[in-house]
Parts: C-alpha cells; sequence; structure tokens
C-alpha cells in the first residue's frame, strides 16, 4: 500500500496553507467552540477528501502555487465531512470515532449537534462572503444528496426488498457523491475547462464507490483504530454489498436463514455473527473485492488521460492507498 506520506508530499506547502487557511476561517471567540474545534480537528482521519481536491487543482494548475479558491474548495468538503461525522454520532448514539471519545461523548448530544452546524454555517459563510459561488453551489449539492442517501438507506434498512439498483444509488448518495465534487472542485478552483472539471468529477464518482465498498468490506473485519463495533452494519439492519451478493445468489432456504437472522441481530450477538460467517463463508468479501476493483480501474482509466506529473503520480497511489486501507 503506498504510504500517506508519499501521496501528500507534492502538495506539502499547499496542506500548510491549508492548515492556516481552515483554523482562521472557522475561528471563534468562544473558548467552548474552540475546544471543541481544536478537538476535532486533532482527531481528524487521513483528511482524503481535502488532499483530492488539492491534488486535482494541482494537476491543472501548471505549477502554480495553489490559490484561495483550492483552499477553500478543499476546506468545504472536509468540514462537510466532518461536520457530518459529528452528526452521524448523535444519531447513533456513537462514543467512540476513531478510537477517540466521539465529539458527542465528551460534550453531549447538544453540543455536539450545535458544533457540527456551525462548522457547516461558518465554512460556507466564508464561501459566500468570498464570492466563489460556482464552488459553494457544487458543495450544497452535495450536502443534499447525503443526506437524501442517508434516508434512502434508513428506509430500506432491516428490509429484504434492496435491490443492486438501490444499493448502488444510497452509496453513490452518501459517500461517492462528496468524493466526486472534491476532484470535481479541486480542478473548478483553478479555473480549468467543463470538460476537464467533468473528467476528475468522474474519476472522483468511480473512486468513491470503490471508498464506499471497501468501508462494506472492512465491517467485517473492524481494526481496534476504527472503534466500530464488529458486523454494525449488520446489527443496525443494513444490507452492504457483501450482504447483498450473497444474498442474490443463495437458495430460498439460505435466504430465509439470513432473513430470520436480520431480525435478531440487532440484540442477539449469536445471531449476528452467525450471518456474518455466512456471508464470509459464502464469499461475499471476495464478490465484494471484485466490484470495488473494477471501480478502481475506471477511476485509474481516467487518470491515464492527464498528463504525466507527480501529482497524477499520488492520485494514481491514493486508488490502492484506498483499497487497501485497514480502517
Amino acid at each position: 500500500m503506498p504510504a500517506l506520506d508519499f501521496i501528500k508530499e507534492p502538495i506539502a506547502a499547499d496542506l500548510v496553507r491549508y492548515e492556516e487557511f481552515l483554523r482562521t476561517s472557522l475561528k471563534s471567540g468562544n473558548s467552548l467552540t474552540e475546544a471543541m474545534l481544536d478537538y476535532i480537528f486533532e482527531s481528524r482521519g487521513k483528511a482524503v477528501r481535502p488532499v483530492l481536491s488539492l491534488l486535482t487543482a494541482s494537476v491543472f494548475a501548471g505549477g502554480k502555487p495553489l490559490g484561495e479558491r483550492s483552499l477553500l474548495a478543499a476546506m468545504l468538503v472536509e468540514m462537510m465531512h466532518t461536520a457530518s461525522l459529528v452528526h452521524d454520532d448523535v444519531i447513533d448514539q456513537s462514543d467512540l470515532r476513531r478510537g477517540k471519545p466521539s465529539v458527542k461523548a465528551v460534550w453531549k448530544s447538544r453540543s455536539a449537534v450545535l458544533i457540527g452546524d456551525y462548522i457547516l454555517a461558518k465554512s460556507y459563510g466564508i464561501g459566500m462572503k468570498t464570492g466563489h459561488h460556482d464552488i459553494v453551489d457544487c458543495t450544497v449539492d452535495a450536502m443534499t444528496d447525503m443526506c437524501d442517501g442517508e434516508l434512502l438507506q434508513s428506509e430500506h434498512s432491516g428490509k429484504f426488498d434492496l435491490t443492486r439498483e438501490v444499493y448502488d444509488r444510497i452509496i453513490y448518495l452518501k459517500t461517492a457523491c462528496l468524493i466526486g465534487v472534491s476532484s470535481g472542485t479541486g480542478a473548478m478552483s483553478v479555473d480549468t475547462g467543463a470538460e476537464a472539471v467533468d473528467r476528475m468529477r468522474r474519476f472522483g464518482d468511480a473512486l468513491g464507490m470503490a471508498f464506499q465498498i471497501k468501508d462494506d468490506i472492512l465491517d467485517y473485519h473492524p481494526s481496534s483504530e476504527t472503534g466500530k463495533t464488529p458486523c454494525a452494519d449488520i446489527r443496525e439492519g443494513k444490507i452492504n454489498l457483501p450482504f447483498l451478493l450473497v444474498l442474490e445468489r443463495s437458495p430460498q432456504g439460505l435466504r430465509e436463514e439470513m432473513r430470520g437472522l436480520t431480525d435478531r441481530a440487532s440484540t442477539d450477538d449469536n445471531a449476528a455473527q452467525r450471518l456474518s460467517s455466512l456471508i464470509t463463508g459464502n464469499g461475499g468479501i471476495e464478490l465484494a473485492t471484485v466490484e470495488m476493483d473494477a471501480y478502481i480501474r475506471t477511476a485509474l482509466d481516467i487518470l491515464s488521460t492527464l498528463p504525466p506529473s507527480r501529482y497524477r503520480q499520488s492520485l494514481e497511489a491514493l486508488c490502492p492507498y484506498i483499497t487497501s486501507r485497514s480502517y
């Protein structure tokens, strides 16, 4: 797996400028707000979305330093993702996030909801005040899609009516869309043409689909760094891709057994473990990996149309990095 340091290396200076821009933009005079922001910033994950945005901008910047538009695009996609995680932990009543106490666990649900709202309002306010409305419009559309995706998933939670078409729609809306917007607005931020923006949006969409499928796979092999309960999707009644692919290929008797186990999995550890064993034992992980790899090939094919550069190398390295990660 390529090291994240290798991926970030060509934009190292821009990442320093981005960090300063982010902290200055979200600064507050309220001590509690500042304490919560510091905790959130220090607990951020791998920052795939802003790194993707800045790398894409650099591909088309012609060697010039990235400007405020590019820093803003990176901030908007990262802060949208960050706020959604803070809110998710309230919705799911999760006390851990990446192996550390969640914001909800430290400051309780009310404050967690408010800091998530603050992050969204403050970051998008900066975008409006600085006049970069095209980037704001694009990322706000992604926020709408993320909410739609979560609601669509809730609508089908615990049901056996989920089709592959609906599954693809859910993961595109809730995950892939924002990753597509990350690369798309990165290109947009340096005022490249519409064709390049569309091409990089399609690259990010494919990468994002692979990203979510990898998350589905990791649900069966969670690491201590995620802070997640093993088989969390199963326990929450969510039919992820390994589950769905096995279900589609199973005889009626096995389908009925899986249905019964799903009904009990939220309160019965043995049922959850049995269902997990059926999915992994019937090739669910391998089948999902084939699907994930197909999206990665699509992403790499799109990158192959770009001129060779160190930035393109990093974008290419993101593909195996995402699919080989353990959390």
